[in-house]
């Protein structure tokens, strides 16, 4: 089976059709849900305090289900529209009516008129993805009890995370970071990609905070790429293979956090600063000519070897082939060094035999 990530963009990957395909298969469910409490695990959040958690690529809302039951709010973005709306009906779905009618009606109504946000104005790298838009608001009254602890925005995660400053308090991501090692168009760049997605991410997380994302490399070379551009912007961790041995069960997960003390950044900006800068006017001269250099193609027995101090010249062939004592003695070493059985040298050596006897 072919990768979803070489069929094209993820919006049109994950259309209607798809989309419940993967909402109603079991065996899909219960690996989101398995992989969904390994990166809790690894976020390390606190249970009986509710945390403020990002969900990117949320999908159909598998893994916000699980941030539920924990008493965690969450806010999901994905890039398809009918996995959101699939995961709008589930959030439905899990509101109980309350006894009061009025109420319940009210309830009804107010998930009835909520709509996904919208924060993406085209598939460019280069569009305002900064602005939220908002025809009616789809944040819930929770006083009115039933109602869903989560959020839902459709947005391109490679264009950069649309929230304010230190916003959430961790961030999980599920089989969705590969899809940024890929490029659907001409005008993307997946390097370029990660790194404004690394970048926003580091913003919008608390200092403290952690975050886990689970991805499928292709490559090694992917699993690199990803692990260093998050590095690059600021984050401390690496990535935590399960099963590294099993081919279908092996799970990749990037766990980052923030260096409170940041040393390596205060280093490397020491560092810097400490380093002499010089203006073009205090630039060092050039340095003088050597005495005894030989220039390029000025006499017709120069040599370019003659430049070369110290480095001792194996003997050459006179013209015509013809072998020179020097030569001849100098193959012999040779030989005998690789261990070959090779005559002893004597005066004879080298020496011309005359033409006639």
């Amino acid at each position: 089976m072919s990768r979803p990530e070489l069929t094209g963009h993820a919006s049109l990957f994950y259309n209607e059709k798809e989309a419940r395909k993967y909402d109603s298969s079991s065996r899909m469910i219960g690996v989101q849900r398995e992989i969904t409490e390994r990166a809790m695990e690894l976020l390390r959040l606190n249970d009986d305090t509710p945390s403020f958690v990002l969900d990117i690529g949320c999908g159909s809302g598998l893994s916000g289900r699980v941030l539920e039951e924990r008493g965690h709010v969450w806010v999901g973005c994905d890039i398809s529209r009918d996995m959101l709306s699939i995961a709008k009906e589930r959030m439905d779905r899990s509101s109980q009516p309350l006894p009061d009618g009025d109420k319940n009606n009210n309830n009804k109504t107010k998930h009835k008129n909520a709509t996904v946000k919208d924060s993406s104005k085209g598939d460019d790298d280069d569009g305002d993805d900064d602005n939220i838009e908002n025809s009616d608001s789809d944040e819930e009254d929770n006083s009115n009890g039933g109602t869903s602890n989560g959020d839902l925005l459709h947005h391109d995660m490679g264009t950069g995370l649309p929230f304010r400053p230190a916003t959430f308090d961790a961030c999980i991501s599920i089989s969705a970071l590969q899809w940024l090692c890929y490029s659907n168009s001409t005008h993307q760049n997946p390097k370029r990609r990660l790194t404004r997605f690394f970048s926003s991410l580091y913003t919008v997380l608390k200092r403290g905070g952690r975050a886990v994302l689970q991805f499928y490399p292709e490559t090694a070379e992917q699993a690199v790429l990803i692990s260093e551009t998050a590095t690059r912007v600021g984050f401390t961790g690496g990535v935590v293979v399960d099963y590294p041995n099993s081919a279908k069960a092996k799970k990749h997960y990037l766990v980052l956090g923030f260096d409170r003390n940041n040393q390596a950044r205060k280093k490397a900006v020491a560092e810097a600063a400490a380093w002499p800068v010089r203006t073009p006017q205090q630039q060092a001269p050039p340095p003088p000519p050597l005495q005894n250099q030989v220039q390029v193609g000025t006499a017709a027995g120069a040599s370019s070897s003659q430049g070369r101090a110290g480095k001792k010249q194996a003997p050459r062939k006179k013209k015509g082939g013809v072998k020179t004592k020097e030569w001849i003695i100098h193959k012999k070493e040779v030989q005998r060094r690789k261990g070959k059985d090779v005559r002893a040298d004597t005066k004879y050596t080298g020496r011309k035999r005359p033409t006639k006897f």
